[in-house]
């Protein structure tokens, strides 16, 4: 039976809805800014994520759930938000072509999930796992794709909250709000680890405290008045 723990995606995926909401309405009054729609598209596909993670305690696993789950947090669950962050620290020209990059490596990948057979013997009532997988090799591309996300993701807010930390006191919060999103996308990181050797449990854990600590950074990087996202990485990288 599921425990306690087995429902917090439940809590997890109510929360990203709001948080697309925020991301998408800030989108759609500067709809130049392409890196707020891959924000957009990021936390979407980490609500999605923790659904499939929500559906399989509420209903029991499900080849499809267990697909989509596969595509949308291992492939998809920290790409898009370090896409978003690459448009901001890059020459569009560069991200653009690490965008084309990224979708083909994602969608080699996706393909290859969704055509794997299901070892059946691996199957657990409550809980997910690559490990159900037959082609196991294809499981290799996701600590690729997450270790670009994370370097990018993780690394661009660690690099601009640096760039901060001797910042007036106004801006002070600014470096806050990059530690918090540095570290709000190191825990998912870190729980996907931990499933690769059989214990969900701790990324349902890492999902929610991650997304919490990402949204409340990226408040904190737009409560100043006068000064959007972009001005504030723009400041950062000419600091």
């Amino acid at each position: 039976m599921p425990s306690f723990i087995h429902y917090i995606p439940i809590l997890t995926t109510l929360l990203t809805i709001p948080f697309t909401v925020v991301l998408y309405r800030h989108w759609r009054r500067k709809p130049e800014a392409l890196y707020l729609a891959w924000w957009t598209l990021g936390v979407a596909m980490y609500g999605i994520g923790t659904l499939t993670e929500s559906l399989t305690t509420l209903l029991g696993w499900q080849e499809g759930v267990f697909r989509a789950w596969y595509i949308s947090g291992a492939l998809l669950g920290g790409a898009p938000l370090a896409q978003g962050t690459v448009y901001l620290l890059f020459s569009r020209k560069t991200a653009h072509y690490l965008s084309a990059v990224l979708i083909a490596a994602i969608c080699t990948a996706a393909v290859c999930v969704l055509l794997s057979p299901i070892d059946l013997t691996f199957v657990e009532p409550h809980r997910l796992s690559g490990r159900v997988l037959e082609w196991q090799w294809v499981r290799a591309f996701s600590p690729f794709i997450n270790l670009y996300a994370f370097v990018f993701l993780a690394g661009g807010a660690a690099w601009s909250a640096w760039k901060y930390r001797r910042a007036e006191q106004n801006l002070r919060q600014r470096m806050w709000g990059n530690v918090f999103i540095a570290v709000g996308a190191l825990l998912p990181g870190i729980g996907g680890s931990a499933t690769r050797f059989g214990h969900v449990e701790v990324l349902y854990v890492t999902e929610l405290l991650g997304l919490l600590l990402i949204w409340r950074g990226y408040h904190m990087m737009t409560v100043t008045p006068g000064h959007s996202v972009h001005a504030n990485q723009q400041a950062a990288a000419t600091a």
